[in-house]
């Protein structure tokens, strides 16, 4: 009996032993932000989302030893989480189960026009032979721009839910978006006014506020991208780049992290994980 008794005991410890050892199950949502289109190699999979495989979803899977399953997409909304992008591309929620032990996310810049405005910030000639897009958007006394985020808000509270509701063991980490301008910009290194430099900044920094916001309320994790991105905005040196400028010095989409951008958002996402479940 005591034969029998150890022989079940060690069996035990041995069979959780090897659960301890299985890997996490990690998805990654979001947009080409986690997407980092044009970064080599691109993924074979998925080629209309114009994904890498060296996005910062892949570099914090490799260092978690995770079981990663990558579901980015370029130009993607929240409509493109419940909704396929493309013939032949499922939704982004469809890979979530209740077996997915980890969710990262990033999206909002899409959805709340982000991207499109900073192309239209564009000046290449110095003030005042063009329209500043801060004045334009903030005429009348209303920042249009923020006040679109903040109607967006409560939309990703409930793409928060919808995660939970799809992978209830899952733990959630929102990946903010980081760091392009230096304060004043650096114009005509990137073609944008000092102040609409400012001011576009300051939309991404409110962006990344509301995802922070909700984040909290809803049992997520908030990972900041735009500490680490200090002194690697597109101003720095082009060897010194996390995100690219307009004119891409390195194999990336213009206003997109690069390789190494990709790296520092993955390696803080890995540390964000390990700490949350420390």
């Amino acid at each position: 009996m005591r034969i029998a008794l150890a022989t079940l005991l060690v069996t035990g410890a041995l069979s959780a032993a090897a659960d301890a050892a299985e890997p996490l199950e990690y998805v990654a949502l979001g947009d080409s932000y986690a997407a980092a289109p044009l970064v080599p190699p691109p993924d074979p999979a998925a080629p209309l989302c114009v994904r890498s495989l060296a996005g910062y979803p892949r570099i914090a899977a490799e260092a978690l030893g995770a079981r990663l399953t990558d579901v980015s997409c370029s130009a993607a909304t929240v409509g493109h989480l419940s909704g396929s992008p493309y013939p032949g591309t499922p939704p982004q929620y469809d890979a979530l189960t209740p077996g997915t032990d980890l969710v990262s996310v990033t999206i909002g810049g899409n959805d709340t026009g982000l991207f499109d405005e900073a192309l239209r910030c564009v000046n290449i000639l110095p003030p005042p032979l063009g329209t500043s897009c801060a004045e334009r958007n903030t005429a009348g006394g209303t920042d249009r721009v923020a006040a679109r985020i903040d109607a967006w808000a409560p939309v990703f509270a409930g793409v928060l839910d919808e995660i939970t509701r799809r992978a209830p063991n899952a733990e959630i980490f929102v990946v903010g978006y980081g760091n392009y301008f230096r304060a004043d910009g650096c114009h005509p290194v990137q073609p944008f006014w000092k102040q609409d430099a400012n001011y576009l900044q300051g939309a991404v920094d409110h962006l990344s506020d509301a995802l922070r916001r909700m984040a909290e309320a809803h049992g997520a994790a908030f990972v900041d991208t735009y500490t680490l991105g200090i002194g690697h905005d597109t101003c720095a040196a082009p060897a010194d780049r996390y995100i690219e400028g307009v004119a891409p010095t390195s194999p990336a989409a213009p206003l997109h992290p690069n390789a190494a951008g990709a790296r520092a958002i993955g390696g803080a996402l890995a540390a964000a994980v390990r700490a949350g479940v420390a």
